[in-house]
Formats: C-alpha cells, sequence, structure tokens
C-alpha cells in the first residue's frame, strides 16, 4: 500500500476511496450519453495521479465502471503498474455457480471487493433477492471481501432489507444513495425523503458509505448555483451525523465529476465543510483511516 512521501512519515495517510479508469468504447460504457463528451474518451491513471498529487492524495481505491470479467482484469492490471492504486473494487456475477473459483483465480492482490449495481433499474428486488446471489455475497462476507452497492434512494428500502441478511463483513453505499438534488431546488420534501430512508439504513452498524458522486447529481447541466452547494453541504452533515466520521470516506467518482467541476474543486468543497466540522482525529478517518480499515488495507 502507498506511504505518505519521505520525510512526511507522520502524515496521514490519505485515500480517495472512489474512482475510475477506462479505455473508452461506446459500446462498452452505454450510460456516457449526450454531453458527457469529457468522459467519452480514455481515463488513464497518467491523467488522474497528478490531481491526485497536488491534493495532498496518497492513495486511490478503483472502483469498475462497466459490468464484465474483463473490466476486473483491467483494472488489476491497472493496480499492478501503478502503486498508488491502493486496491480495486472489481465485478464478478454474484449469483453465478462459478463466483468462488473466479474469485480464487483473481486472487487477493489489491482485489478488495467487488460491486453490485440497481441504478439502471427501478425493482431493486429483482437484483437483491435471488437465493443464488444470497450465497454469493455469504460467500464474500466469509472472506472478508467488501461489498459496494450503486444504488438511488428509491432503492434504499430493498437495500436496508438485503443489509440485514447480510451483515458479516462489510457493505458500502456508494454516492451517499444517489440523493435527488435536481429536486431539492423544489423544496424540502425530497431532502425530507432521502434524508429518513437513509436514517434506516444507517441503523446496521455493518453500513458504511461514501461521500462521492455528489456534485453530478445537481443540475449539472444548467451549471451549478449556490444553492445546489448549500443543498450538498446539507447531505454531508446528514451523512456525519447518521454514519459518524467512522463509516465515512471521501470518494471523488473522478472522472464522472468532471461534469460538474474539476477535481481540485470536488476536493475543496469536501475539506472546507470538513474542517468546520470535524476534529483533526475525526478528519483522518474521514480521509483515510476509514477506508483503509473498511477495505482491509491495514492487514
Amino acid at each position: 500500500m502507498p506511504t505518505p512521501p519521505a520525510g512526511r512519515c507522520k502524515t496521514p495517510l490519505r485515500i480517495d476511496a472512489h474512482q475510475h479508469f477506462w479505455r473508452y468504447r461506446s459500446e462498452d460504457y452505454p450510460w456516457i450519453g449526450a454531453g458527457m463528451d469529457l468522459l467519452a474518451q480514455d481515463r488513464l491513471p497518467y491523467q488522474f495521479q497528478p490531481l491526485l498529487e497536488a491534493q495532498g492524495l496518497h492513495a486511490s481505491i478503483t472502483v469498475q465502471a462497466r459490468q464484465g470479467r474483463d473490466e476486473t482484469a483491467f483494472l488489476l492490471e491497472m493496480a499492478r503498474r501503478d502503486k498508488r492504486i491502493a486496491g480495486i473494487i472489481g465485478w464478478e456475477d454474484l449469483s453465478a455457480p462459478d463466483l468462488a473459483e473466479q474469485m480464487e483465480r483473481w486472487g487477493r492482490h489489491k482485489l478488495l471487493g467487488l460491486r453490485h449495481q440497481l441504478q439502471e433499474h427501478d425493482d431493486a428486488n429483482t437484483l437483491l433477492t435471488p437465493a443464488p446471489l444470497d450465497q454469493g455475497v455469504r460467500w464474500l462476507q466469509e472472506r472478508s471481501y467488501t461489498l459496494d452497492v450503486l444504488a438511488h434512494e428509491r432503492h434504499l428500502p430493498q437495500l436496508r432489507q438485503f443489509c440485514a441478511r447480510h451483515d458479516q463483513h462489510w457493505v458500502v453505499l456508494n454516492h451517499l444513495g444517489k440523493p435527488a438534488l435536481k429536486e431539492f431546488r423544489k423544496g424540502r420534501a425530497a431532502f425530507e425523503r432521502w434524508r429518513q430512508e437513509l436514517r434506516e439504513l444507517t441503523a446496521m452498524p455493518h453500513v458504511a458509505c461514501k461521500i462521492s458522486g455528489l456534485l453530478t447529481e445537481a443540475d449539472w447541466l444548467r451549471g451549478l448555483c449556490t444553492r445546489d452547494f448549500e443543498h450538498i453541504v446539507q447531505c454531508l452533515d446528514t451523512a456525519l451525523d447518521l454514519f459518524g466520521p467512522q463509516r465515512l470516506m471521501f470518494g471523488s467518482d473522478w472522472p464522472v465529476c468532471l461534469l460538474a467541476a474539476s477535481y481540485s474543486r470536488v476536493v475543496t468543497v469536501v475539506r472546507e465543510w470538513s474542517a468546520t466540522r470535524l476534529c483533526p482525529s475525526d478528519q483522518d478517518a474521514l480521509w483515510g483511516e476509514s477506508s483503509a480499515r473498511i477495505y482491509g488495507l491495514l492487514t
């Protein structure tokens, strides 16, 4: 695992716990649509690492952005070449009968866990209840692999039931459950709905969360305004209140974040917020210690 630079050995490790790499082909990334030219190109470590270092961060966790075993192989190869990639969250079919064999073929080196995607589906039950899926998740948790979940707020009730069944290891909610920030401009109803759903999920101590992807949930096509940033701070405050710093992790969601703001802007929003809310030890948790512990980087 990367360590702070020489001469700064007492500096706490700083980790961006959620970012992506890809070699772009339109057929592989159908979710990259109109108005997303910044994403419709290769996004690789040589482009990202200078941004990471410029913000005083030492390492990142790279997360799958497409489904398929070739994605896991690609990310593991990136991690093998670059020591600043602390680990990857890959993709495998959690319901596959050969899940165990495939995971064993990948090996444990830098494969920290898998991600399960719900965001494109209206009915989360079809993706969270099949018996083979439960068997696969149990296998992962028994071996201390972390499960990331990409879900919208509409999926949180079903996700809560899923997490109640699977409590032997960490489940990590990505992007704070993707609150409907576009609707926040219309009044408090959308915010209160999201907060209530999130509150019930956070009652389970094995559920952690990444404060990532928030800027792109706002209306970035029209341009972010002061109210959008106020709503983002509301979400961050809610996350801190419900999860506490020991179950929160900073993630940039680079390069997807570039649709709404630069990498430095994404980091600055969270850095300025955390400086006014957290003591130094809790800031250390948010910026690296929590992700190192939850993803098993300290073992």
